[in-house]
């Protein structure tokens, strides 16, 4: 036999003893172990755009609810009336930083008095509270009717799609009628009947302190924003149910709801809090546009759509009335947008393939 293929005679015990964690490191750069979620959160802070409008929804949302818990205004306190006595008109339409005659004369005498950050209103409300109790509602009718939409939705499209057969041909048929409606029309018609209707059977309940125009809305998001989200959800469950883990389950004898919620629900995580998020901004558009047109919150309660709508009255003296609202609004909707956007980028499966 030659040297070449004979055991080599050098070799000592040590050599065949396992390697330290300090070798298997300096051989092989193993990467540390992560999941879909932390890969997805590390991609979307790499996304400026998306981080910075994480950051602006973060900000308006803590000042929507922390400021009104120490301002000295409320949103419905008329500051120059007083019961039995002559409302004082100083305190009404005031400019920004601007103090009624009552509120000089405390300055004068050394007493410290909130300024008027955005001014008063023509009942001599201050304004600012207004616009950040308007930002409360605005934000909390957006929030709530997504959620209602994302229920609705998920439960109809996932029936569909795991379903099929019947079942799905009715249903996508309903919501192709729904698609045909003109959204607008419908949403104000709607939003004009329920209001109507609800405003003396919520009379004496829990819920006419939300008010009735509120409770019409979310009944209309419930009726009409649910087709979009549904059919999503149906395309995702048509595609996972054929997989083995879904076969697998059905050969065991799982039940249908319990396979929908178990393994085909969690499967589209990702594409239903992306959907979500962009529904939000919508859900505040048409919520800004109702109660501009009146349909939407309960006066004295203020949202930015109502709030913009009450300055027209006075535009061409108080411009600024109209364009804080505007802004505000349109922050927010571009805010939401822009972060619903990287939330697709970092989460959606397809895109980091």
């Amino acid at each position: 036999m030659s040297k070449a293929f004979s055991v080599q005679q050098d070799l000592k015990p040590e050599d065949f003893l396992p390697a330290t964690e300090e070798e298997k490191e300096y051989m092989v750069q193993m990467r540390p172990s992560s999941t879909f979620f932390k890969d997805g959160v590390k991609r979307l802070l790499k996304n400026r755009v998306a981080t910075v409008s994480m950051i602006v929804i973060l900000l308006i949302t803590l000042a929507a609810i922390f400021v009104p818990m120490f301002w000295p205004y409320s949103y419905e306190q008329m500051l120059g009336s007083v019961p039995g006595k002559p409302m004082d008109a100083s305190y009404q339409n005031l400019k920004p930083f601007e103090y009624s005659r009552t509120e000089q004369k405390k300055i004068d005498a050394g007493e410290h008095v909130t300024p008027h950050v955005f001014g008063t209103d023509s009942a001599g409300r201050d304004y600012f509270i207004r616009i950040i109790y308007g930002t409360r509602i605005s934000l909390a009718v957006g929030f709530f009717a997504s959620i209602i939409v994302l229920i609705i939705g998920m439960t109809i499209g996932s029936i569909a799609g795991y379903c099929g057969g019947k079942v799905d041909l009715v249903i996508m048929r309903i919501v192709d009628i729904i698609y045909s409606l003109p959204d607008m029309l419908m949403v104000i018609l709607l939003s004009s009947v329920l209001k109507m209707t609800l405003a003396d059977k919520l009379d004496g309940t829990v819920l006419a302190r939300i008010g009735s125009n509120i409770i019409s809305l979310f009944i209309v998001f419930g009726l009409l924003y649910w087709v979009s989200m549904s059919r999503l959800i149906r395309g995702q469950i048509l595609s996972l149910r054929e997989q083995e883990y879904v076969l697998a389950a059905e050969a065991t004898g799982a039940k249908g709801r319990w396979i929908i919620l178990k393994h085909l629900i969690p499967n589209c995580f990702s594409v239903i809090i992306i959907s979500t998020a962009l529904q939000i901004p919508s859900a505040i558009f048409t919520e800004s546009y109702l109660s501009f047109l009146g349909l939407g919150v309960n006066a004295p309660m203020p949202s930015l759509g109502s709030l913009a709508s009450d300055a027209l009255n006075g535009i061409s003296s108080y411009t600024y009335r109209l364009v804080i609202p505007a802004i505000v609004i349109s922050l927010i909707v571009l805010s939401l947008n822009l972060f619903g956007d990287g939330l697709r980028d970092a989460f959606d499966p397809k895109l980091n393939a």
